[in-house]
This record gives C-alpha cells, structure tokens and sequence, in this order.
C-alpha cells in the first residue's frame, strides 16, 4: 500500500463539528476503499497567507493515509466537488510520520508567535544614539507625491 499525507482547508463559517463529520466522510471513503487513515489531526481555524475564495481563515486538517491509489483518487474527487472544501494538497510520502505533525508540536510548544512572526521578543535595543535633526521630509523629493522634479536645464536657467 502507498503512503500519503492529505491537507485540507474547509470554509471558515463551519463548526468544529462539522469539520470533524466531513473528515469522518472521508476517512470512510478510504476504508471502503481497503485503506487506512492512520491518524487525523484538526490545525484548527488558522489565517491564509491570501484570501481564497473571499475568505481570511479556514479549517486545516490533515490525514495520513495508507491506501491504494483509487482510494485517493476518489477522495480528491469528492473534495472537488464539495462546496465546504476551499483547497486540498495529497502528496505521496515514504513513511508516515510517528507522533504529532511539525504544526502540532509547534503550537504545543508555543515556538511561533502570530504577530511577532516568530522572531520573539527582540530585547534591548541598545542606545541608538542622537539621530539629529531629520528636517523637513516632505518636499525633499524622496515620495512621489505625483509632482514632477524639473530637470537639471530648467534649474540652470
């Protein structure tokens, strides 16, 4: 039997619940299908890095499966086909991963921080010295305010 890794995102709008049923669905398909989904785990509603479908956020889940591939396939077809899903991934792995996913034991061990992207706290800064006198920035040129410079001729004359 071949190995896959399956990720997932259904529509913000939808309850755990809900999420929880149609990954069930799906696990089922499988195991009509003489495979296994040897474990399911729900990232939860996290932001996309840009909107799909009109939407900030999604459901993740991913399954781990060990099945034929006419199980996946039909499992892909009906994720095409569902409203609820926004977007799915299936890749061909060589082993499963044991124990929980790279996403899991990072929100178990708090490694990343949304807004600070996951640089921590950046600590003292040290003096940064007197910076001087800035002067006045707004007509320096340094935006493009929609004015045009005037060339080096009109200057000169």
């Amino acid at each position: 039997m071949a190995l896959y890794e399956c990720v997932f995102l259904t529509r913000p709008d939808l309850s755990q619940a809900q999420v929880e049923a149609l990954a069930e669905q799906y696990a089922e398909v499988i195991r009509e299908n003489d495979g296994e989904v040897t474990k399911t785990e729900f990232w939860g509603l996290r932001n996309l890095a840009y909107r799909v479908n009109k939407n900030r956020k999604a459901h993740y889940i991913m399954m781990n499966i060990a099945g034929s591939s006419a199980g996946v396939d039909e499992v892909e077809r009906r994720m095409r086909l569902s409203e609820d899903v926004m977007r799915f991934l299936t890749v061909r792995v060589e082993a499963l991963e044991e124990g929980p996913s790279a996403v899991m034991r990072a929100r178990a061990a708090g490694e990343r921080d949304d807004r600070r992207g996951g640089r921590g706290e950046r600590g003292d800064r040290g003096d940064r010295g007197d910076r001087g006198d800035r002067g006045d920035r707004r007509g320096s040129g340094h935006f493009d305010s929609g004015r045009r410079a005037p060339a080096k001729a009109d200057a000169e004359a």
